[in-house]
Parts: structure tokens; sequence; C-alpha cells
């Protein structure tokens, strides 16, 4: 039941005083026209007008829909909306005022409406209207500005750095929330063109190389910053940038979060909360973000039959995400992990509902399993992730690396090759680059297969019987931050310890990049190389910037972890595991690489190997495995790839 019937809302409060304040606008504008004779000589158009006006504005005001929108809230598109029903309004009523001039003369004594009062009206109307509106949001925030947020405290002042979107929208935001928890105090511009300007009135005090002044001058006048925060995210952000930002915050005993990226920062706004965010390691290795070619990578992917090995690893797992929302007409999962290909089917089919997943429980080793698989799915294309890539592991077990990562791989090729797949996509290592370790001379043998079998395509499709030559592309790239085994999941688990974190040498360097960087590359890769059947027998290598000191990496990470290196938390060093080196590569000096029309992409021309020769030491090097023969393993990686450095070769050059 109602226990209210006669209560008024408040939007019904603001149409009628519209209204009424329409009626208001039109004496007012004929009185600015006229004077006083606007109650005696045109008194009886006056009369005539009031009603037509106010009824002109009940009509127009609830066509475009002004009371939708919120006094406190007013905006930009508020104004559009209101300027429009205004002229509407005074358009309506010129013409009504044109037509009651012409009738004038037969009912006297009424003046006719001087032309000039609908213009006049107009700008009256649109004072009286927006006034209020604007007035009254300008004051919320200004009360705002003002307010200590709930339990007596005052709210946190804080400096933004970075003057774009986001620094808007997020001032913005706390303008419009009345228990905000932040104030900004200023902004530091990254590129120093916009100092002495400001953003919705905060001002913007000077750039990233001023901020102990900006801090200081702030502090003297009792808004010193509590914190800072970037309004920019990986991969906008520049890692030199952030990394002397930290330096300085570090020194001023200052916090540095940022925002979420600007698509997530909306979506926050929506939700009506915002969370800052911890600079993550990511943000430290930014680089430029490649051009991705979103038509090519679609067009490679969508509505084809896809197939990925090592699906439920970290970058097969990523591999799935982005091909399954680029709509592929089926999307095979293949993994020997049940519980990693369980993880990544059940994801996959709850965001990707409308995709038909098949996970398949299968090992790249058995040679048999992988044409059956193959014969029954026949995919168009397949990436190739399954392997064994964690080095001393390997090292120690090389028969399980080379039945992995070098026979589990030829078994995948011969089976694209025998269905005919359009194209096979072999994920590599730059640790195949002068190997070191077992893990990297198998994988450098893998590549070595790919390129043999892709210079002979044509021919080896006929002898198999396939219905097509398969494009064999390999991608070669370094490390990716934070999967599973690499040095940072390591470094957070012995921070949560306490530490020391433990590193092997002082000079060792790596190349990193996201898996989702990664991975898009590799998909811009994939399109490129299949679409160039001109590059048959080279190497795709991505642009990986340049090398981290991993030393420099673990001291970062224990400061964004809010502790100080050498003295919180130890960095110890261990010197280096078997098969490790202190320098990876991302090429051979006699690559010889040259940009593609890709960007991020690089095309490279290892040594080919004959590919009946290397089928006749791939049964060997099998068989080798098969009998764990370590000696004959290593001779055979050693005759394959003759700049494979044994722990035994290294010590014989050294003599």
């Amino acid at each position: 039941m109602n226990l209210r019937p006669f209560s008024i809302g408040r939007s019904t409060v603001v149409y009628l005083h519209d209204v009424v304040m329409t009626a208001a606008a039109m004496v007012f504008a004929l009185y600015l026209r006229v004077g006083n004779d606007a109650f005696d000589l045109y008194q009886p158009v006056l009369l005539a007008s009031i009603p037509m006006v106010m009824v002109i504005g009940a009509v127009t005001f609830r066509l475009f829909g002004l009371y939708r929108g919120i006094w406190r809230y007013a905006s930009a598109p508020d104004m559009v909306q209101l300027v429009k029903a205004v002229s509407v309004s005074s358009l309506v009523f010129g013409v009504l005022v044109t037509a009651l001039a012409a009738f004038a003369p037969t009912i006297p004594p009424m003046e006719p409406m001087p032309r000039s009062v609908p213009l006049i009206f107009w700008l009256v109307l649109l004072a009286v209207l927006g006034g209020p509106r604007f007035g009254y949001r300008l004051l919320k925030d200004r009360r705002l500005a003002r307010r200590p947020i709930e339990g007596g405290q005052g709210v946190i002042p804080v400096l933004l750095i970075g003057v774009d979107e986001a620094a808007a929208l997020f001032i913005r935001s706390l303008d419009n929330e009345p228990h905000a928890p932040y104030r900004v105090v200023g902004v530091l511009d990254e590129k120093g063109r916009r100092v002495g300007r400001d953003i919705r009135g905060v001002p913007v005090l000077g750039d990233i190389d001023q901020l102990a002044q900006v801090i200081e001058l702030l502090a003297q006048r009792g808004q010193r910053p509590q914190r800072l925060i970037l309004t920019k995210s990986q991969p906008d952000l520049d890692s030199g940038v952030v990394r002397h930002l930290l330096d300085e915050a570090d020194a001023l005993g200052l916090p540095l979060t940022r925002l979420p990226r600007l698509t997530e920062f909306k979506e926050a706004l929506s939700e009506g909360k915002i969370e800052l965010r911890p600079i993550a390691i990511e943000d430290l290795l930014g680089r430029p973000q490649a051009v991705l070619n979103r038509s090519a990578i679609t067009d490679l992917i969508a509505k084809r039959r896809v197939l990925v090995t090592g699906a439920g690893g970290t970058i097969g797992s990523e591999l799935s995400r982005q091909i399954a929302a680029l709509g592929p007409s089926v999307l095979v999962l293949v993994d020997n992990g049940e519980f990693n290909l369980y993880t990544i089917d059940l994801e996959l089919r709850e965001n990707f509902p409308n995709i038909k997943i098949i996970a398949i429980l299968a090992d790249v080793r058995n040679r048999d399993r992988v044409a059956r698989l193959f014969q029954e799915q026949r995919p168009d294309l397949v990436f190739h992730a399954a392997a064994l890539k964690h080095v001393p592991l390997v090292e120690s077990c090389p028969d399980e690396g080379v039945l992995t990562n070098v026979i589990g791989t030829r078994n995948v090729a011969d089976a694209a090759l025998a269905v005919g797949v359009r194209a096979m996509v072999l994920i590599s290592t730059d640790k195949a680059v002068r190997p070191s370790s077992v893990m990297g001379a198998c994988k450098r043998v893998a590549e070595a297969y790919c390129q043999a079998l892709d210079t002979v395509a044509t021919e080896a499709a006929v002898t198999v019987g396939a219905p097509s030559p398969t494009r064999f592309v390999t991608v070669r790239f370094g490390n990716v931050l934070g999967s599973s085994g690499s040095v940072v999941p390591l470094f957070q688990r012995q921070l949560a310890r306490g530490g020391p974190l433990t590193v092997t040498d002082p000079e060792m360097r790596r190349y990193f990049m996201t898996v989702r960087e990664a991975v898009e590359l590799v998909l811009q890769a994939s399109a490129h190389g299949i679409a160039h059947p001109d590059e048959r027998g080279r190497i795709l290598v991505l642009d990986m910037g340049e090398p981290v000191r991993i030393v420099d990496l673990a001291r970062q990470m224990i400061r964004l972890s809010g502790l100080k290196p050498d003295v919180d938390v130890k960095i110890q060093f261990v010197g280096l595991r078997p098969g490790e080196k202190l320098f990876e590569e991302i090429l051979y000096a006699a690559e010889q690489p040259s940009r593609t029309e890709a960007d991020g992409v690089f095309l490279a021309s290892p040594r080919l190997i004959d590919y009946d020769s290397l089928n006749h030491a791939l049964r060997a090097l099998e068989r080798a495995a098969a009998l764990d023969d370590r000696a004959g393993i290593t001779a055979i990686l050693s005759d394959i790839v003759p700049e494979y450095q044994t722990p035994h070769t290294e010590t014989a050059s050294a003599a």
C-alpha cells in the first residue's frame, strides 16, 4: 500500500520549476526589448504569450528527456540536450508569435511582438534553466572538496603522474563520490608540456623530473601527498620512467601505485568503485606496444579448426584463450597433464560457450596416438607449445628432454603433414641459440626439423599422400614473465619467506616478455609466415627489446614489496646451475635478421640441415634416449648442433 499518495518526486518539482521559469523568461525577454512598455502597450500580447510558451516548454522539455539526468551530475551531454530543448521551444514560439502578429490588426489594440524577442527569449531561457543545474553541481563539488571522510579522518592527498584521459576520469570520479578516500592535490606531466594548466581545477605543477620540488611546494601549502599514482599502465608506460619514479618515491618515502588500464577503469567507474593497483614487475619491463595486424590475425584463426599442444601450460593456455576469442570453428586442446588440461578446458567453456572445445589427454611422444588424433580431428592449424623447458631438470634427465622436445615435435610435424594441415607453428626459445644445455640443444634440433620439413614440404606431401603441402613456421622468443618455473614466481616465494633472493650471478641477463604480449606476437608472426610461402625454411624471431639483469629484477621486486634491498631482504649469489649461461641470445651471428612487415617480428636464416640426414640422426637420437644413453645423446646433439657447448667441450676449449 502506498503510504504517501500525495508525495511529489524531485523530477516533478524540477519539471514544474522549468515550466514556471519559461514563463518568467518570456516576461523578462520582452522587458529587455521594450522596457516598461511590456506591462502597458504590450500587455495583451504578453498575456497571450505566457500560456503559449508554458505549453511549448512543457511538451518540449519532456520530449528531450531533461528529467532523466540528475542535477548533481550535470555534464556536457546534459547541456547539449538542454540547448536542443531551448532552441526548439524558442523556434516554435517564434513561429507562433509571427502568426499571431499576422492577426494583430484584426484584434485591436494588441501590438505585434517584436521580432527580436524570440532570440532574447532563447538566451534568457538557457540561462534560467542551465544556471541552476550547473550551479548546484558546482556547489556540491565545492562541499565535497572540503569534506572529511567517514570517521572524522581527512581524505588522503595524492599526486597524479600523467596528464591523460585516465587522470581526468579519476579526478571526476572523486568529485562525484561523497565518500571517496582520496583528494588529488596536483598533477605531474610526463612530458612537461602542460605545466601551468589544470585538469578539472587540479593544477599541473611540473614534470616528473621536478617531483621532489613539487612535493616540497605542496608540503609548504599543507598539502603534502601521501601517495603517488601513475595514470598509465603497461604497455603504455616507459620502463625507464617507472624505474626512475620508483627510485624517487623510495627516497621521498612515498608509495607508488597506478590506476587500472583505461578499459578496466571505465568498468570500475560504472560499478562505482576504483581500486588502485601496486606497480607490477611488468610495468618495469614495459616497451613500446607492437602494432598488431588484427585483421590478419583474425583471418588466420576465424572459422578454422585449431589444435594447440601443451594447451595447459603458460604459453599454451594463453594461446588457447586468445585463439578462442578470435572465433575458431573448433578448438582442440591437447595436453598430457590432466589437471592443467581440465583447468583450461573449464575456463574456456565458461568464457566462450559458443565455441566448440575438445579436450584430449595425450602425450606428443606417442607417435601412433598423435597420428590417430590428427586423423580424427583434421585441424587446419596447429600450435605446438608442448615442451619440457626447465633447464636444470632436463639437464639431469636428457632422455626425457629428447623424447619430448625433439621426438614429440617430429611426431606432431609428421602428423600435421600427413593430414594436410595448413600450417604448424613451433614455439621455440632463445635457449636454442648457441645452446649450453640439453634443453636448448633439443629445441634447436626441433627448429631444424621443422625448417627442413618446410623446405621439402611439397615433395614430402606427395610421399605421404597428403592433400596439400603444409607450412612449418617456427617462432622464437625469450623468457615469459611469470611463467611456471621462471624466476619471478621463485622470487615471489622467496620474498614471502623473508628472503634471501637467490641470483646465479651479478651479470646474468635475460630477455623478458609478458605472456599476453608474447602470444599476440606469436599470432602476428604466424599470420605473416603463413602468408609468405617464399620464406620457407626461415625462422621468425620476436623483438624482445633489451635484456634485463636478473639482480636488478630482484632488487625491483623487493622494493615493490615496500622493502629495501640488502637491508630488509638480502640477495644471495649462488652460481650458475647446470646448463645455464650468463647471457641468452635471440639470434646467431650468422642468421642475418631482417625486419618483416609485421611489427615486432624479425626474419632469421639459420643453417639448414638436409632432411634425409637429419631424419637419420633423429632415429639414432631416439634410440639413445630410449636406452638412456647420455653419452650417445650428447654426441648426437653435438653432431646435429655443432654450436652446442656441453660442460665437457667448454672445459676442453678453456684448456
